[in-house]
Parts: C-alpha cells; sequence; structure tokens
C-alpha cells in the first residue's frame, strides 16, 4: 500500500479517536513495535500525573486564599475554588485513563514477548530472553503499584473538595467559611500527602522508561 494512503488511513483513525485501531495501523504499516507504544503510554501518565499535580496545588492555593479570607470578593473566591476543584476532577480522569490504556498495551506486549521466547531455537537466547522479560514485569509491576497509588488517593482529597464547593454554594458568607476552616486543614494535608504519591509514581515512571530504552 501507498504510503501516503498510509498515513491518510492513520490521520482519519486518530480522528475517530480509536486507540486500538491506531496501533494496530501503526504496526502493521510503519513496523512500530509494542515496546514503543508502552514507552509512550508510560511518557503520557506521567506528564499527565504531572499536570494534575499543578491542579491539585492550585486547589490547595484556592482554599488557603478562601479560608483566610478577610474582607474581599467571596463570590469571587468561590468561583476560583470550583474551577480549581473541576479542573482537578478532569485531570484525574485523564491520568484513570492513561493507566488503563497503559496497562492494555503492557499486556500485549508482554503476552507479544513471552510467545515469542518459545521461538528461539538457541536456548541461551531463550533463557536471556525470558530474563529479561521477568525483571521487565517486576519493573511494571512495580510502576503499576505507585501509579494506583497516586490514583487512589486521589478519590477521597476529590470527594472533599466537591463537599466544599456544594456547602459553599449555598452557605457562602464569612460565618460559613470561619466554621470549615479545620475541615480544609485537612483536606490541604490530605492533597499533600497526594503530591508526594504522585512524585513517587513519576519517579517510578522516569526509572521504567529508562530501563526499557536501554533494552529492558
Amino acid at each position: 500500500m501507498n504510503k501516503n494512503i498510509a498515513a491518510i488511513m492513520v490521520l482519519g483513525i486518530l480522528a475517530a479517536g480509536c486507540q486500538t485501531m491506531y496501533q494496530a495501523t501503526m504496526e502493521k504499516f510503519f513496523g512500530v513495535e509494542k515496546r514503543q507504544f508502552l514507552e509512550d503510554a508510560v511518557v503520557a501518565v506521567r506528564n499527565d500525573q504531572k499536570k494534575a499535580q499543578e491542579e491539585f496545588k492550585d486547589a490547595m492555593t484556592q482554599l488557603k486564599e478562601l479560608y483566610a479570607f478577610d474582607g474581599g470578593h467571596l463570590e469571587g473566591m468561590y468561583n476560583k475554588l470550583k474551577k480549581s476543584y473541576e479542573d482537578s476532577e478532569n485531570q484525574a480522569t485523564n491520568v484513570s485513563n492513561r493507566i488503563e490504556n497503559m496497562h492494555r498495551i503492557a499486556g500485549a506486549m508482554f503476552a507479544e514477548w513471552q510467545q515469542e521466547t518459545r521461538e528461539y531455537q538457541n536456548p541461551t537466547f531463550a533463557a536471556n530472553s525470558k530474563r529479561q522479560l521477568n525483571e521487565t514485569k517486576q519493573r511494571y509491576n512495580k510502576l503499576v503499584e505507585s501509579v494506583k497509588n497516586s490514583e487512589k488517593a486521589m478519590v477521597p482529597v476529590l470527594r472533599q473538595l466537591k463537599d466544599h464547593v456544594l456547602y459553599l454554594k449555598h452557605n457562602l458568607n464569612a460565618q460559613a467559611i470561619g466554621s470549615l476552616k479545620v475541615e480544609a486543614s485537612n483536606i490541604q494535608s490530605q492533597i499533600q500527602e497526594v503530591i508526594q504519591h504522585m512524585n513517587a509514581s513519576i519517579n517510578e515512571a522516569n526509572a521504567f522508561i529508562q530501563a526499557l530504552t536501554k533494552g529492558a
């Protein structure tokens, strides 16, 4: 098939938003390996976690500003907090979607790799390949544990942020804000924990990418 036609097909698939079909097309026409897809997927998870960090940091800033209220435009401060919560929620969803895609690609790569270890005629090559496969799986499992911990830590924080936004929507006054200062302190501590989980996950992603690039 003409490369121009193949390129048009790829663009069409991308426009349709079908990641699985895109990957299949890239493998068929351009010889892109699953290893490269996995590396790209891990990079995407890492980058979206970095974006999520910034959104949660912004939410914490908005909370601090709102609960340090000492006169000013309350509605404007509330709107900033509401937007920050919505942005955090959207980015958390992006992270979850990226993790799901990464896990699916990893499963396909490991299944293909496992099959290929049975095709060697040279026993030394086969043994080396199996060892590399097991080492890569171990590193990947460590990465998955880290990103899942990060993903899980976001859930209660988002729930609390939503509670604050809903409560303040109907109680936007200095007295209500004063009554929630203790709760605000608790959620700020939880946001710090989320950020720490994300830092650990980002570091694991970087380590995995480095190892994968070197050939596992």
